[in-house]
């Protein structure tokens, strides 16, 4: 059965190029009834958090990506910590020096260092040089025994080392390139190629979906299958993700948290869709679907091999769209947390006043890209008073010309009967013309009266909703504003 697993380090919160491999990984178990396993890489513990562990699992439920196994699911590999798993990895390195895979490096970091500078200061590179690797079995004992500090590093053969990678076709190293890598620090700590295989390996992992800067460490690892008799499992290296600048995406680029694309208001099927387009493609020209259709479509070889652009304001019209596709009683329930923190909220509007509000939202839902805008949006519906911005009173309602007019408004309004907007905007036109004023500049008079601002939707489909008694409220409080 396929296996896949997402592996973050929890020394940061869930960043988009993350969101986007657990993705990857969630749409390929699910198209092929595989299984999607979290697993924590929290063996830096001088970085990890159990803040960022809240964090990255929180980003990934916020966008529905489900694990099978894993933290607070367990599963039969547990623990999905891979803290908790270094006793296992500590077995192995011992047995590729049984074996005479590895072996014991006693060189200090400061000597490793000394020799690395000396090369450069050469004007050339510096691999390790195998010191520790020429040591007799008396001078290992003699180290042994006066308790040497040492960790263990792989043998690597020589050669060539390859894989096929089902993203970018076969790559191959030449091993001559690849140092005799650390697998156990001096502390007893595992490293990343040793615990990661480690884990892979026991938790029986068919497919590694990752990002392309991990290219460089999969021969490494590639090698350490081999060692211990496993099957290698297949890769996959994704294109990285790029900002605007053609840079890798960074803090600069503006919110790489997903969580903080949630509070700026985006929808997560809206963020889902718009990540699975970051680097594959169905091989049509569609943009937008469901969860289950990316489900459907999802190959790894419609994953492109060239690097992919982050682009804000794509993201704003998927988001729009995904918002325009919500059935309007899901709509009102996402719109309502932020209804509530704007001081906006009142319970009839999900008890006598449902039917009104969900018309009132379907009136401002194609003006909004993401959630948090309805606040404004709504203010005018839902707020007593009018906030009237000066400039929009200036331009429109404080002309001469139209005071008569707009004096007669409050009566002409009130006297419609039905109060629906043909009628209101048949009786507007009809008095703008009996005063001799172009129709236009009256209705947007009456905007800003009834709103406060120059833009908002239709305006007799919103004086029609806001109903008969409010309008002429507010456009006999606007007249105020007529110069006397």
């Amino acid at each position: 059965m396929l296996r896949v697993r997402f592996a973050p380090s929890p020394t940061g919160y869930l960043h988009i190029g993350g969101a986007r491999t657990a993705l990857f990984n969630w749409l390929y178990a699910r198209r092929h009834g595989g299984t999607f396993v979290l697993r924590i890489e929290d063996t830096d513990t001088e970085r990890s958090s159990w803040d960022m562990v809240s964090g990255i699992v929180d980003g990934l439920r916020w966008l529905g990506l489900d694990w099978d196994e894993g933290p607070d699911v367990g599963g039969p590999h547990a623990p999905y910590f891979q803290s908790q798993r270094v006793d296992k990895a500590r077995l192995l390195a011992q047995q590729l020096v049984d074996e005479g895979r590895g072996y014991y490096c006693y060189c200090s970091m400061e000597l490793l260092q000394q020799k690395r500078q000396a090369a450069e200061a050469a004007g050339g590179g510096w691999i390790y040089d195998r010191t520790c690797c020429s040591l007799s079995a008396e001078d290992v004992a003699a180290r042994e025994a006066s308790g040497v500090p040492r960790a263990v590093r792989f043998k690597v053969p020589a050669g060539q080392t390859s894989f096929n990678d089902l993203v970018h076709g076969p790559i191959a190293f030449d091993n001559a390139n690849i140092e005799d890598f650390v697998v156990l620090r001096s502390d007893r700590q595992p490293t990343y190629h040793l615990s990661v295989v480690a884990d892979d390996m026991e938790m029986e992992i068919t497919h590694v979906v990752r990002g392309d800067d991990h290219i460089s460490n999969t021969p490494k690892q590639v090698l350490l299958y081999d060692a211990f008799a496993a099957r290698t499992p297949q890769f996959a290296h994704v294109p990285l993700i790029l900002g605007p600048d053609k840079k890798r995406l960074s803090k600069r680029h503006g919110a790489t948290s997903v969580m903080e694309y949630h509070r700026l208001g985006y929808l997560p099927e809206a963020m889902v869709n718009f990540l699975a387009l970051l680097g594959w493609s169905p091989g049509d020209d569609r943009e937008l679907f469901t969860r289950d259709e990316l489900i459907s479509a999802f190959t790894l070889e419609g994953i492109s091999g060239g690097n992919a652009v982050f682009n804000p304001d794509k993201l704003d019209w998927f988001n729009q769209q995904h918002i325009l596709r919500l059935l309007v009683e899901d709509l009102a329930a996402r719109a309502r947390p932020v209804l509530e923190q704007a001081g906006l909220w009142s319970g009839d509007l999900a008890g006598a006043r449902t039917e009104w509000f969900h018309k009132v939202l379907e009136l401002v839902r194609p003006r909004v890209k993401k959630l948090d805008q309805f606040a404004e949006e709504l203010r005018p519906f839902l707020q007593q008073s009018v906030d009237y911005d000066q400039a929009a009173v200036s331009k429109h309602i404080a002309k001469p010309e139209i005071r008569s007019a707009f004096a007669a408004l409050p009566g002409t309004l009130t006297a419609v009967v039905p109060f629906s907007s043909l009628e209101l905007e048949s009786a507007l036109r009809s008095l703008a013309e009996s005063h001799g004023v172009k129709a236009a500049a009256l209705i947007h008079a009456t905007r800003v009266a009834v709103t406060g601002r120059a833009v908002s939707p239709g305006l007799f489909e919103v004086l029609e909703l806001m109903g008969a008694e409010r309008v002429g409220a507010r456009v006999r409080e606007a007249i105020n504003f007529l110069p006397q």
